[in-house]
């Protein structure tokens, strides 16, 4: 294996639920759901502009407009590295790996998560709204493998939804499920397949 690839939200990132209320997880459970609602797909997408979504989440959630503006600046203010991963990816990169980013993500959000520290340790990224192709469609997965002349069966996908992993799997790359609620034991995992 010489290319590690990483999905970002739920992997890298995430929001402390402990530094959220009750209110704001509830306003994005959504998130956390199989389907994610068709608009934030598209926001994803890069087809669907950040006030137009704003008024998508203010009928969602059937509130204020100023809630709405609060809480969405805030989702994106609260993302932090998962300290596991941000440790591991530091690990593999002084092991010798290519690292690289293939993520479902908006403008705005993407723009945040580029400032932080751990985000230079990677090689290359593709991200869906600058791409107009999202995960799991099978473009995006063939994108990053060109963009960066990868050899699939020399790159294993880190993601923590199973579909994604999958469709990875379907054109030759190595899917690993990174789950979220056994973080020791899927950070212990990744550790001793790819530090051993």
């Amino acid at each position: 294996m010489k290319n590690i690839v990483f999905d970002l939200g739920g992997v890298v990132f995430m929001r402390d639920p402990k530094k959220c209320t009750e209110d704001f997880l509830r306003f994005f459970s959504f998130v956390r759901n199989e389907v994610m609602p068709h608009f934030w797909n598209e926001y994803d997408r890069g087809t669907r502009s950040f006030e137009e979504v704003k008024e998508d989440l203010r009928q969602w959630n059937n509130c204020e407009m100023a809630k709405v503006e609060e809480y969405l600046q805030l989702a994106i203010d609260k993302q932090e590295p998962i300290e596991a991963t941000e440790r591991l990816i530091e690990e593999l990169k002084e092991a010798g790996y290519k690292l690289y980013v293939l993520s479902n993500m908006s403008k705005e959000f993407i723009a945040f998560l580029r400032q932080v520290p751990v985000y230079r340790h990677f090689d290359g990224e593709v991200v869906s709204c600058e791409e107009g192709v999202c995960k799991p469609e099978k473009e995006i997965y063939e994108l990053l493998l060109k963009r960066y002349a990868l050899e699939p069966h020399e790159t294993i996908f880190i993601d923590d939804r199973k579909e994604n992993v999958e469709a990875a799997e379907q054109v030759g790359i190595e899917g690993f499920w990174f789950n979220r609620k056994d973080l020791p034991g899927t950070i212990r995992e990744l550790r001793s397949k790819l530090l051993a």
